[in-house]
């Protein structure tokens, strides 16, 4: 088997992506396995080219849904209407547009494989990593089952803010699409806020989701690897790191070698103007 790099949020920026594949680190080995940590589209300029090519790595990729990706979906089942940001009615106009929303679909929320696991944005408290591949995988199946557009349609909302095993319904599926895709800070009893987009920084109440006290995740000694917080940037931890350099922010795109967390970086060009100020990178 070949090597296994896990490349952060592209964000449909294909060129750095294509770079990336390029690169001598990566292009030395033809067994090289990609796993894609979420946001594979939006908000940069050829979302299209870029679906196009995950997809076409077949199984040589793993590439996990982010809420942008989930945002895509919404579109295409009529349950959301382009934004001034979006730029992937490219993907819903193409000639292959059915074939490319069912692949999404069909992609997980969560994967575990040689001691990490990846998700787009976080894990709750209370979860562990099979907790968390069980409820990856009651979300995966709504979105794969023939109601997957008025389930789409349920899963949007902030409420409820946390877990908990008595949730069903709508609800529990909220919650477990929210922690996955769309969570940055939380209180310390782990509720989840969804306003704070910014760098962590000392607050009253708030603190990153992988600093919350008493995380179950941690006695499973597994490395979470997500993306979602560009802000945030690089961080690199034994328990936690994150992926998100900010490609569609004129950063960088990452790539991250499992075996030894061994670094690929390329410069990308500026799509967006980020709203939040760049903090630098987090190597301890």
């Amino acid at each position: 088997m070949g090597s296994i790099w896990i490349i952060g949020d592209i964000q449909g920026c294909c060129q750095p992506l294509s770079q990336l594949l390029r690169h001598a680190d990566i292009a030395s080995d033809p067994n090289a396995q990609f796993w894609f940590a979420g946001d594979l589209v939006n908000r940069g300029p050829h979302s299209l080219e870029t679906l196009n090519l995950i997809r076409a790595m077949g199984e040589r990729c793993v590439a996990i849904l982010g809420n942008h990706d989930l945002h895509l979906l919404a579109m295409a089942a009529g349950v959301k209407k382009p934004g001034k940001s979006d730029t992937i009615t490219d993907i819903l106009n193409a000639p292959n547009a059915d074939e490319l929303i069912d692949w999404l679909r069909h992609r997980p929320l969560a994967h575990h494989a040689l001691n990490h696991l990846m998700v787009h944005a976080g894990i709750p408290v209370g979860w562990n990593v099979e907790k968390t591949l069980q409820l990856a995988a009651e979300a995966e199946a709504a979105l794969r089952s023939p109601n997957w557009k008025s389930n789409l349609e349920k899963m949007y909302g902030n409420e409820p803010a946390y877990w908990s095993d008595d949730l069903h319904g709508n609800d529990r599926l909220r919650v477990i699409i929210n922690a996955l895709t769309r969570m940055r800070m939380c209180t310390a009893q782990g509720h989840m806020d969804f306003e704070y987009k910014r760098a962590p920084a000392p607050d009253e109440h708030l603190i990153p989701w992988f600093d919350v006290p008493g995380r179950t995740i941690l006695e499973d000694n597994v490395t979470v690897v997500f993306g979602h917080w560009s802000t945030l940037g690089l961080m690199i931890r034994q328990d936690a790191i994150c992926l998100d350099t900010g490609c569609i922010w004129g950063k960088q795109l990452t790539a991250m070698r499992v075996h030894d967390h061994k670094l690929v970086q390329v410069d990308c060009v500026q799509q967006r103007k980020p709203k939040s100020p760049w903090i630098p990178p987090k190597l301890a």
